[in-house]
């Protein structure tokens, strides 16, 4: 009989007829209670012939008494097996602290040493957003960062924000000049995602740049809640934004500030008015070629041939001008300070491919203005115009002139650079006082420029450090257009001046002068940069001693 057969229930006719009579107990008929001819009458007990099966002993058995070798524990995989000797870093993650100091202290650390976010991720449902969208996001965020002119270092800080907003802690960024890269690694078991973005087109709009850094503030608040459809709407609202000045405004800007350059450098109303409409003339032609479609060489070329000419010009209807300051007005709105500042940035944080393309194009533009210059420069000598060299620009006898024509001019290099209208007026304020440093011991004090030049320029890098760090922004806005006072216009001028008249050496020096001024300039902003994440503490900060240097190599 199979179990099937002996699990089924009898049925009551085949009870039915073996049903006693009345009186007389019916045996049990369930099948448990049915004994057999082997079953052991009551009260009688089974000898036990051995041991049972679970009781019998080998010869390997252990003696009483002595306990049996446990086997080694598996080895931990925890976090603090992974602990470094000098210990994790306490990073605070909290609204007091600027979020470009917490993403720099946690991209120069090892990723094993990260901590993990604090933030809750930003989702609607459980499974959280999808990699590739948060990818995505942040790199259209890097993208507009780099193409405003933004540091390497920055971008990366910003892109690594992005991601932790949304709980992606294993995340890679990478920047170079024209290409952005992030990759993000679920676990230590699954293969990494990896997304990248190419820079086409860069422009100049400190307002689209600093409405990019308000929302990657507000992501990286712990206190906000924004969507990653929200996030892909702001960003969209950001690119459609129209620029905050007309064309009409950034050319006039553009003149304002050769005019005030020219006044800077010892020139009078004539030399201003010169200055201002050759620079208009220059800017007007180089919108012209870039309508055309012509490199921006070719544009840089065009729009410094029009000061030239005029003070060329000028020189051959034998006016009692500074023809020279003229021409040196209209370099100093050429002059490419905030791709240099940006170049030497790089550099001086470890991002030596970017800083070498940068530096590569602040070379191309300036021989772009130089072959403009030049060509202008050979043709008035030929036709006998006198310019001499030699000549000294001076100052002026006038200091308030001065520092009015400086704060004119950064106020000028803030509209042309599309700066937000609130803070048009403290960077106009900090070029001024770069200017009264910079003549307080140049001049004054009789240092050499180049030490001049760095102080004041360490002086702008610190106060724009720290408005950054008081309004959560990007750093720019308040330090290249306040940096304008300081490019090398003159020392240019002059350098291309001994060339063009055959005085190779006396050019050469001039322009290594030149070159060691920029590069004082964007070493100066550096540093008080630096020195302001050194030693100015916010609430909530890790200490100095956690905040990592960007070591990349090791020449020791």
């Amino acid at each position: 009989m199979t179990d099937a057969e002996d699990r089924k229930p009898q049925s009551d006719e085949a009870r039915s007829a073996f049903r006693p009579p009345s009186g007389v107990a019916a045996p049990a008929d369930e099948e448990s209670s049915t004994t057999s001819e082997f079953a052991v009458p009551e009260g009688l007990a089974v000898p036990r012939t051995g041991p049972s099966e679970s009781e019998v002993t080998s010869e390997f058995a252990l003696p009483e008494g002595l306990d049996a070798p446990q086997p080694p524990p598996e080895p931990s995989y925890s976090a603090s097996a992974f602990t470094p000797p000098v210990g994790i870093p306490a990073v605070s993650l909290t609204k007091d602290v600027p979020w470009q100091d917490r993403m720099r202290t946690m991209l120069r650390m090892p990723v094993a040493e990260r901590p993990a976010p604090e933030a809750p991720q930003r989702h609607e449902d459980e499974t959280g957003p999808a990699v590739p969208r948060v990818l995505d996001l942040t790199l259209r965020i890097g993208e507009l960062l780099l193409a405003g002119g933004e540091g390497a270092e920055d971008v990366e800080a910003a892109m690594f924000a992005v991601c932790r907003s949304y709980g992606l802690d294993r995340c890679e960024p990478n920047v170079t000049f024209t290409l952005l890269s992030i990759s993000h690694q679920p676990s230590l078991v699954e293969d990494p995602v990896t997304a990248s973005r190419t820079v086409r087109r860069r422009g100049t709009d400190y307002t689209r740049l600093a409405a990019v850094f308000r929302l990657v503030d507000d992501l990286s608040d712990p206190e906000t809640h924004i969507s990653l459809e929200e996030a892909y709407r702001r960003l969209a609202e950001i690119r459609r934004n129209r620029h905050p000045y007309p064309t009409w405004v950034l050319t006039s800007a553009s003149g304002l500030l050769a005019g005030a350059a020219s006044l800077l450098v010892g020139g009078d109303l004539i030399v201003f008015v010169a200055a201002l409409f050759g620079a208009m003339l220059g800017d007007r032609l180089a919108w012209l070629c870039a309508g055309r479609g012509l490199p921006e060489f070719y544009q840089f070329a065009v729009a410094a041939m029009p000061p030239a000419a005029l003070g060329i010009a000028l020189t051959l209807a034998q006016v009692e001008v500074k023809a020279s300051a003229v021409i040196t007005g209209g370099l100093f709105a050429l002059l490419p300070g905030r791709a240099l500042v940006a170049g030497v940035q790089d550099g001086l944080t470890g991002f030596y491919i970017t800083a070498a393309a940068r530096l590569l194009e602040v070379l191309y533009f300036f021989v772009s203005i130089v072959a403009g210059v030049l060509v202008v420069l050979y043709f008035g000598v030929q036709l006998g115009a006198e310019l001499n060299p030699d000549a000294a620009l001076g100052t002026g006898d006038d200091p308030v002139v001065q520092i009015v024509a400086s704060m004119l001019l950064s106020l000028a290099f803030a509209i042309l650079l599309q700066q937000e209208r609130s803070t048009v007026l403290a960077v106009t304020l900090n070029g001024g006082v770069a200017w009264c440093v910079y003549g307080a011991m140049h001049y004054a004090g009789e240092i050499s420029p180049v030490a001049s030049t760095a102080a004041a320029a360490g002086l702008v890098g610190l106060f724009g450090q720290l408005m950054s760090r008081y309004r959560f922004a990007s750093a720019l806005p308040y330090t290249t257009a306040a940096i304008g006072p300081l490019l090398p216009g003159s020392a240019t001028y002059f350098g291309l001046l001994a060339i063009a008249q055959s005085e190779v050496d006396r050019g050469m020096v001039s322009l290594t002068k030149a070159v060691a001024l920029a590069m004082a300039i964007a070493i100066g902003v550096n540093l008080g940069s630096e020195i302001s994440r050194l030693f100015l503490k916010v609430p909530g900060a890790a200490s100095a001693a956690g905040r990592r240097a960007a070591k990349r190599t090791r020449g020791f």
